[in-house]
Formats: structure tokens, C-alpha cells, sequence
């Protein structure tokens, strides 16, 4: 695994090598010593297996409030995503500024999203499946959603948003920060 900084603090991505031989191809898609280098001892509480049917859907963007905020590691092994992260972190440098990136099954790419910052994604064609890993388990009560479309946020999606759940919709817009 070859893990790249982004411009947010412990928002990484990970590019991995996966073996290949005529029979196909094993990648590793987690492994705690090698992502020491992000965070030592993770522990991965919850692993989410996710479809999205369809091409222009837009998920998130949600997090979790301490004690149950959440660091995640989203890969995409069906299709392709615009997987972003949003910083939350009210005393960061790169506060509600954004990072996205193409993940897909073509590249093995995982993006990891560390606790104070929100998380969505868009599918980029019909069918794509994701595999989450969790370091912490969901807790409805601490969820809170951030509105994908927030001028204040002014994420860029590839493509226009055609599908959003009414929870992501209904979403309040950032009055102050």
C-alpha cells in the first residue's frame, strides 16, 4: 500500500498493488501495520458492504458526533465513485474546505476520511458496490448530515445530481462556522 497526503489533515489516499497473475488478482484491503504510518492500533469496530443503482447518486454527507465520531476507509470494488470528504474541524486550517477522488474498481484506490470530517460520495455509473471499514460502530443518535449541495462547502460533482435520499435533501444549510 503506498498512502498519498491530501491537502486536509489525515484525510489519505491509498493506492494499492494488488498481485495479478493469469488467474485473476488478490489485493490487500486492509492491513494495520502497514497503515501504522496513518494511525497506530486501528481497530475496525464495523465493515459495510454497499450498492448504489444508480449513475448520478449522491450519498451523504454524514459523520458521527464524539464519543462515537468515526474514522472510515471507503473503497469502491463495483463501478466508480466521486468519493469526497468534507473537514469539520472548526479549528483546522482547511476547515469546511473538501477533497474528492475517483475510486473505482480499475484502480483499487480507498480514500480515508478521519473523525471531524463528513463523507458522501456520487456514483458514476449504475451498480457500483463500496466496502467501508468503520472504527467505530453507527449510533443513530450521534448522526448528523451535512447538506451536499451547501454553498458554503460548494462541492463539485462530476455529474448532476439526479438521486438523494430525502434525509440528505432535507439536510439544514451552514448558517454560521
Amino acid at each position: 500500500m503506498i498512502i498519498e497526503d491530501t491537502r486536509i489533515n489525515g484525510v489519505e489516499v491509498i493506492h494499492s498493488r494488488p498481485f495479478r497473475d493469469d488467474r485473476g488478482f488478490l489485493n490487500r484491503i486492509f492491513c494495520q501495520e502497514e497503515l501504522a504510518i496513518i494511525r497506530s492500533n486501528i481497530i475496525i469496530a464495523q465493515a459495510n458492504h454497499s450498492m448504489t443503482a444508480l449513475k448520478g447518486t449522491v450519498r451523504g454527507m454524514h459523520f458521527q458526533h464524539p464519543p462515537h465520531a468515526e474514522m472510515k476507509i471507503v473503497r469502491c470494488v463495483k463501478g466508480s465513485i466521486f468519493d469526497v470528504a468534507v473537514d469539520l474541524r472548526k479549528h483546522s486550517p482547511t476547515f469546511l474546505q473538501w477533497h474528492g477522488e475517483i475510486l473505482s474498481s480499475d484502480n483499487m484506490k480507498a480514500l480515508v476520511v478521519p473523525e471531524g470530517c463528513a463523507h458522501g460520495f456520487q456514483s458514476l455509473e449504475d451498480g457500483i458496490e463500496m466496502i467501508y471499514l468503520h472504527t467505530k460502530a453507527y449510533c443513530k443518535e450521534a448522526e448528523e448530515t451535512l447538506r451536499y449541495d451547501d454553498p458554503k462547502v460548494a462541492i463539485q460533482w462530476p455529474l448532476p445530481v439526479l438521486h438523494i435520499s430525502v434525509k440528505d435533501v432535507s439536510s439544514p444549510l451552514i448558517t454560521n462556522n
